[in-house]
């Protein structure tokens, strides 16, 4: 990563620890693509106990990144989460095939070069993870994995205090997150009411037709509320 006299590193570091510290209720992704020189961020929540759903994304691209990854149940995030470590696929043309097979494809045609994945979590709490990407094949240095490691520990704490709030706030339904995947929740328990089966095999078999059609889940569940699509075993 070049620099110049008057910006290094360390200042780009320090601007990103006191902008999310500061982030009760802001943007995340600007902060953290700043600190490493990356095109693209993204924040997102992955399995329980906080359901999985992107909190911020720093380009549509990027959520649809995110969303190829919660829709398929894979992909770095998934395994920087389950590692508690960071996953670098610093040339997703060349690696990630064996790993992320369904991602891997995806993100392969919308020639997405490169992808790091940062665990969020506090304790043993698992929150979810950052992911940071690049059109073009690149590395990250050992002292970027370093700051964005110290950063993550931060974005990690702010979500914890986030959902903590959001208990002891009113729910009036008048905010709605623009990542929300409620509609996928909902269509989940109509598919698991209609075919008399658990909630995750409702999901899997929501996942497995938007696989098939090629299409997000999110879209697929719009259709199965407002019944254009009826989901039968």
């Amino acid at each position: 990563m070049s620099t110049s006299p008057d910006h290094q590193p360390g200042d780009a570091l320090e601007i990103a620890v006191a902008t999310l510290t500061a982030a009760s209720d802001g943007d995340l992704c600007s902060p953290l693509c700043a600190a490493v020189s990356m095109p693209g961020a993204v924040v997102s929540t992955l399995g329980s106990p906080m359901g999985s759903e992107t909190v911020c994304a720093s380009t549509k691209l990027g959520a649809r990144i995110d969303e190829i990854q919660i829709d398929l149940g894979e992909g770095p995030s998934w395994e920087a989460l389950r590692t508690r470590l960071p996953v670098t696929a610093s040339d997703l043309q060349v690696d990630g095939g064996a790993l992320w097979p369904g991602t891997w494809a995806a993100l392969r045609e919308l020639d997405v070069g490169a992808l790091f994945a940062f665990p969020l979590y506090v304790s043993t709490l698992g929150i979810g993870s950052i992911a940071l990407y690049s059109m073009t094949a690149r590395e990250l240095s050992d002292a970027d994995i370093e700051r964005m490691s110290r950063l993550a520990a931060i974005v990690s704490s702010t979500l914890l205090t986030r959902a903590l709030n959001r208990l002891d706030a009113p729910d009036d339904g008048a905010r709605e997150e623009p990542y929300s995947r409620r509609e996928v929740h909902q269509a989940t328990g109509m598919v698991a009411a209609r075919n008399s089966i658990g909630v995750d095999d409702a999901l899997l078999l929501l996942r497995g037709h938007a696989f098939a059609a090629g299409r997000p889940v999110r879209d697929v569940a719009a259709d199965v509320i407002a019944r254009r699509l009826d989901l039968r075993l």
